[in-house]
């Protein structure tokens, strides 16, 4: 590398760096106002200026790229007197009430006046914006503390790409406004409170922050979020024992400062008043064993309309884990271990998921566990087992800045996975190239350079086409092919007949806009300013000349009857050009639960040991059955979450053990759920709240939510992080691996097993996870000690092992990896004369999941208080529907009533409604008779619907 001379000290610099970046890593300070390392330099505030030897005047150091040999000062006299009249100019017009202002403390501008000795400006002194916007929940604008360093505008430009607030006005009436200096609400902005996070002063505050004491009085501690599957690092200020507000920070692996709204502000759930604190069991249960002289039966009014909370008493932890032991035993005893099945949670940690795995499969004796993977990625980890041997996200999300070319497809990433959304967007400012491949207008096309909207369920034919024409324009990577795969030349065969042409005949998708996203991808082609690509005029085929694609995904391509093929589809792509196995590369689903990758490592399925070992693997059976003190363990492959549906209908299963899942929700065609729910002799719910499904239970079981416990969670990128409890846990709620512990202890003795035999009482959740490592190969070499600060990606087979960021780089899990043809199948069920459109479900940025804790977030209800379906304006003039007016949406399963929003955001024949509102239930309309064949996931994203308006009368 080369150097430069700072300060009289030789330092080396990385090609392109600026002194301002090469200064800080080498811990010399130069004062910044305007200035942050995840920005553009802006070079505003001319804090930051240096002197160059040779150059006449002193340059702005945030924008001045090192140059061999450059001999630069930091400090002198000169720069002292300039930066000290900077600092004068700034509070000539910006309060110094710091004494009451709730920044002390953490402002920088307060910091550098006293750095240089600043108490009173030499100026006339007038404060020129003068406005006080306090039209949120999440944060207050007040202008008067505003320094228009613009940090908060470029944030929102070049990370959130959401353009949301600019400059405004011009001398002294400059200012930072929305458009027309409108409500923030009526503006684009997503309240993730980026612009929050970077404001050096205190013109942005959290709402919640405002009164709350100064920045010293605040302690912090941070942790892993609990929301989706990125896994951001949070910091939480606290002050007695209360969370303040919450912030990312500079460290955090995998999103550094920035979070969204979610993150960032949806964390006051944890202190609702419907927190479950004690232990319940159902009355007419209590009656039964004589806790109760009350008589009672279940009301048949489901929970999905009537809240039922007056149906328990409270009991102790004793008594409760006594019944539900009993009942256990009994229906074991009876009925054989396979008649009862269990739902493990992407919400729990891996120490968590990994006893309660152990819990059925040592405990109870039945492989009958699984989890809401089922229901999201299954379809990822058999696909991409198949391809790969490993069925998970290949590379990293900040890897994403590298790639010349994205592929977003069945993903709404800027809603469902937002952070991941923000690495995206900076590498399309850097010039790559986005294809977003979607039926929907997902607010990712906004920065795309293609956009192909198939109709729903026709994106196989569009998967396919794409490579065939690769194949025919000769941009395959012959290489690679030949090096590192296998069935290539039986694949290739099987793509003759999908021309673009016919491709374009099912999708809806014109056949040369398959043809641009083919090249594009192929090529790792980068789009210019001007909208061209780059390396069109180069030799195309050539490695040389190949760029670096990555494809994302998500639940758009897995949850179909042939999630598995769309899988295979996208490895095959991937396979095909090379583009897998280097950075900025790769197959990379993004996955919805906070642990739902966790979930999955340890064996919360019903087909694998931990680590992903098959059940029917003998030897490695046989060694985690030894490990766990017993002779053998079940062989037989479990029942999966939709077939356990099935199975306690039919009488199989005849009790179930659910953590943390809200299947009256989450499963599909949930008006089936409820009634094999109600068919159960016995249903125990482990949960932080009274959710749907806990209000049909026998037992409710109060858990500690993720913000109340320790252990690991292991984001998509297959990163195991370390959680730290930031609050205690209210009333006598445990964490989750304490109860799963204490009931298993409960049911050995009731079955007449020797205690001890199998290990249930661990001191901790660093306890439980040495056990786990030593039986699950990829986590081989995690300990808690290892995963301070920014923890392991697996596999990390061993306690010397770094850990592997990106998968496949030399050698594919299975060795070679496996082209597999692959057939286009249309969905399970199609649109008809009787229900003419097809039903979409997905979520929302506002809310998570079945909204379990998003609905009980002060701000995130605030901005998304009820549900809505999104109407083409076609379909809804055809139903008479209005905007913002009633709907009724009917499938052959069931109907629900909610608000229509006619968009055209959904093409005609398309509607779309998001699964978190109990009270429009997206999942009453959902089936559950079709699965993927191997993947046994059901089909979320097709579904025959339709219309009606509620107001109008037939007849």
């Amino acid at each position: 590398m080369d150097t430069i001379t700072l300060d009289g000290r030789e330092v080396e610099f990385a090609p392109g760096a600026t002194v301002m970046e090469t200064a800080l890593r080498y811990h010399i300070e130069i004062p910044r106002l305007c200035y942050h390392p995840e920005l553009r330099p802006s070079g505003g505030c001319r804090l930051c200026l240096v002197e160059v030897e040779g150059r006449p005047n002193p340059v702005p150091s945030c924008g001045l790229v090192c140059q061999p040999g450059m001999v630069i000062h930091t400090q002198s006299d000169a720069l002292r007197v300039m930066r000290r009249d900077i600092i004068d100019l700034f509070i000539s017009e910006h309060p110094l009430n710091c004494v009451t202002c709730d920044k002390s403390g953490a402002c920088d501008l307060q910091r550098y006046a006293y750095a240089y000795g600043i108490s009173a400006t030499t100026f006339d002194f007038e404060v020129a914006r003068t406005q006080f916007q306090d039209d949120n929940p999440f944060f207050v604008r007040d202008h008067q503390y505003c320094i228009l360093c613009g940090k908060c505008v470029r944030v929102c430009d070049e990370v959130v790409g959401l353009n949301a607030i600019d400059y405004a006005g011009r001398g002294f009436d400059s200012h930072i406004a929305t458009p027309f200096d409108g409500l923030m609400i009526d503006s684009s902005c997503v309240f993730c409170g980026s612009c929050v996070q970077v404001c050096p002063t205190a013109a942005l505050l959290p709402k919640s922050r405002l009164g709350q004491g100064r920045e010293w009085e605040l302690t912090r501690k941070r942790t892993i979020c609990g929301y989706c599957g990125v896994g951001c690092g949070i910091e939480f200020a606290l002050k007695d024992e209360r969370i303040v507000y919450a912030q990312g920070y500079a460290d955090a692996p995998v999103n550094g400062e920035f979070l969204c709204v979610k993150g960032r502000s949806g964390w006051d759930f944890i202190s609702s008043p419907d927190r479950l604190t004690r232990p319940l069991v159902r009355k007419d249960l209590a009656y039964k064993l004589g806790l109760s002289d009350e008589p009672w039966e279940l009301p048949p009014s489901s929970p999905l309309r009537s809240r039922s909370s007056d149906a328990f008493i409270e009991v102790g932890w004793e008594t409760a884990l006594d019944i539900t032991a009993t009942a256990l035993a009994q229906i074991i005893t009876d009925h054989g271990p396979d008649a009862v099945g269990g739902l493990a949670s992407a919400r729990c940690t891996n120490e968590e998921n990994y006893l309660f795995q152990k819990f059925m499969r040592a405990g109870v004796g039945t492989n009958n566990v699984d989890h809401c993977a089922r229901l999201c990625h299954a379809s990822t980890v058999t696909g991409l087992g198949m391809a790969f041997g490993s069925g998970a996200m290949t590379n990293t999300i900040r890897g994403l800045r590298d790639a010349d070319c994205i592929l977003i497809t069945g993903s709404n990433t800027a809603e469902s996975h937002p952070v991941i959304s923000y690495e995206v967007v900076r590498a399309v400012k850097k010039g790559a190239s986005l294809i977003v491949i979607d039926p929907r207008r997902v607010p990712m096309v906004d920065h795309a350079t293609l956009w192909l909207q198939p109709t729903p369920g026709t994106d196989i034919y569009v998967f396919l086409a794409m490579m065939h024409l690769i194949l025919r324009e000769g941009w395959a990577d012959q290489a690679f092919i030949k090096e590192r795969t296998e069935g290539f030349a039986a694949f290739a065969k099987g793509l003759e007949e999908y021309t673009p042409e016919v491709a374009a005949l099912h999708s809806g998708v014109p056949a040369e806009e398959i043809e641009r996203a083919a090249r594009l991808y192929a090529l790792g082609q980068r789009t210019s300013i001007f909208g061209d690509e780059h390396r069109e005029d180069q030799a195309e085929g050539q490695a040389a000349a190949r760029g670096r694609s990555a494809i994302l995904y998500a639940m758009g391509i897995t949850q179909r009857t042939n999630g598995t093929d769309l899988v295979l589809s996208l490895a095959n792509l991937s396979m095909l050009c090379g583009q897998i196995g280097k950075d900025g590369t790769g197959v990379n689903p993004l996955r919805g639960q906070a642990n739902v990758q966790g979930a999955c490592d340890v064996a919360a399925l019903p087909n694998v040991l931990p680590g992903y070992q098959p059940m029917t693997n003998d030897s490695a059976r046989l060694a985690v059955a030894a490990r766990w003190g017993l002779d053998a363990l079940p062989a037989k492959a479990g029942l999966t979450v939709v077939e356990m549906t099935h199975a306690a209908e039919a009488g199989k299963v005849r009790a179930m053990y659910i953590m943390g899942e809200n299947p009256m929700l989450s499963d599909p065609n949930i008006g089936h759920v409820e009634v094999a729910l109600r068919s159960l002799d016995f249903l125990v719910v482990q949960d932080i709240f009274l959710s749907e499904t806990a209000q049909l239970a026998h037992v409710v079981l109060p858990a500690a939510a993720s913000l109340e416990k320790d252990g690991t969670f292991t984001n998509t990128e297959r990163r195991v992080q370390l959680l730290q409890p930031v609050l205690d846990a209210p009333g006598q709620a445990l964490p989750d691996w304490q109860i799963i512990a204490e009931l298993a202890e409960r049911l050995d003795a009731k079955l007449g097993r020797p205690q001890g035999v199998v290990r249930w009482r661990f001191p901790s959740t660093a306890a439980i996870m040495e056990e786990l490592a030593q039986v699950t190969p990829i986590y081989g070499g995690l300990r808690h000690a290892r995963l301070a600060g920014a923890g392991l990606t697996w596999p990390c087979p061993a306690e010397d092992h770094p850990g592997t960021p990106v998968l496949h780089t030399e050698r594919f899990s299975r060795g070679l990896a496996k082209f597999h043809g692959v057939e286009a199948q249309a969905p399970a069920e199609q649109p008809d004369t009787e229900y003419p459109l097809i039903l979409s479900t997905g979520r929302i940025l506002y809310h998570y999941h079945t909204g379990t804790m998003t609905r009980r977030s002060a701000g995130l209800d605030w901005r998304e208080p009820r549900g809505y379906a999104e109407i083409n304006e076609v379909d809804a003039a055809a139903a008479n529907i209005r905007d913002g007016g009633p709907v009724v949406i009917r499938s052959r399963r069931g109907q629900v009533r909610t608000q229509a929003r006619v968009s055209n955001r959904v093409q005609p024949g398309v509607v779309f409604l998001s699964f978190h509102w109990k009270e429009a239930p997206a999942n009453l309309l959902t089936q559950d008779y079709a699965l993927d064949p191997l993947a046994k996931i059901p089909e979320y994203k097709v579904s025959a619907v339709r219309v009606e308006n509620p107001s109008q009368r037939k007849g």
